[in-house]
């Protein structure tokens, strides 16, 4: 904990690079959220992208984007979505000019979202995890206290915004998997944050001629192989999934990597630290006392 203002400084500056760059160069949303045509073609050879692009153009389709997706013969096309354009057509029509050029091509995957059910997915998202971390702040305020709740809110937008930060810094997709992790993140933040509360709150009762700061620093040491172990386990299926999942499960995979080495830091650095700020004591975590005379007195 003496390493607290430190890494105050080095969160703050993580956080502020996050926000600047979600407000200068936003989110690279997918077609889940941004509704339009996506599709994955894939050629025999290396596939010319400027081919492509070319011949979208001469078919009314000059916003279209085009990239490789995993291997150099693989194409990802998306269309933003247009007022009363049948996405169907358009994924024929872009297929009709791509086989003109080649007729190898192979349309590999095709996915139609209006821009209804991308607004409404954002939307959704959204008070999903607000909703998730207010009935955090609930649960920890009911489990520990409310200055450990404060802290473990704290972590949680901490990771939070730094995930999604790395997401628009690289401009990665952000597509409805990236959500369910960062979803994911949030649990498996918040379990990390609990176990190292939970041992914090039984020292405070048991080692009561240290201050708080000392306690804190026993108890994250005496959590700290546990920590480690975990978190480098989760990471290693991840690394798997993220190098051999394939496209599909890129996006997910990354954004749990990023989540849990955030989270892990933040439940030792972040949690901890805001609640040792807000000055708790022992006596916020001893239980309550109960007055035996208003017992007696019960019929």
């Amino acid at each position: 904990m003496d390493k607290r203002r430190i890494t105050t400084v080095l969160s703050v500056a993580l956080i502020l690079v996050g926000i600047i760059s979600l407000f200068t160069r936003g989110l690279n949303f997918g077609i889940d959220f941004t509704g339009g045509v996506l599709l994955e073609v894939g050629y025999s050879a290396p596939a010319d992208l400027g081919d492509i692009r070319s011949r979208l153009d001469g078919g009314n389709f000059a916003d279209a984007s085009v990239q490789n997706f995993g291997t150099a013969t693989d194409v990802l096309i998306r269309v933003l979505p247009e007022e009363g354009v049948d996405s169907a057509q358009v994924g024929d029509q872009i297929l009709g000019l791509l086989a003109a050029g080649d007729t190898g091509v192979e349309l590999r995957r095709a996915e139609f979202v209006g821009p209804q059910v991308g607004k409404e997915l954002t939307e959704r998202g959204g008070l999903a995890m607000l909703f998730a971390v207010i009935m955090i702040l609930i649960y920890i305020m009911i489990r520990f206290q409310w200055k450990f709740a404060v802290g473990s809110v704290a972590a949680l937008v901490h990771d939070v915004i730094i995930t999604i930060s790395i997401f628009s810094i690289f401009q990665f997709p952000f597509d409805l998997s990236v959500l369910a992790a960062i979803l994911a993140v949030i649990g498996y933040s918040l379990n990390d944050t609990i176990v190292v509360f939970d041992r914090i709150r039984e020292n405070f009762r048991l080692i009561k001629q240290q201050g708080a700061e000392e306690i804190m620093n026993t108890s994250i040491n005496q959590m700290l192989g546990r920590t480690i172990i975990t978190s480098l386990t989760t990471l290693l299926v991840l690394l798997a999934l993220l190098l051999l999942g394939g496209e599909a499960v890129r996006g997910f995979s990354l954004a749990l990597i990023v989540g849990i080495l955030i989270g892990t830091y933040s439940s030792i650095y972040t949690a901890s630290a805001s609640a040792l700020v807000l000055d708790v004591t022992t006596e916020d975590l001893m239980p309550k006392k109960v007055d035996k005379e208003a017992v007696d007195d019960l019929p």
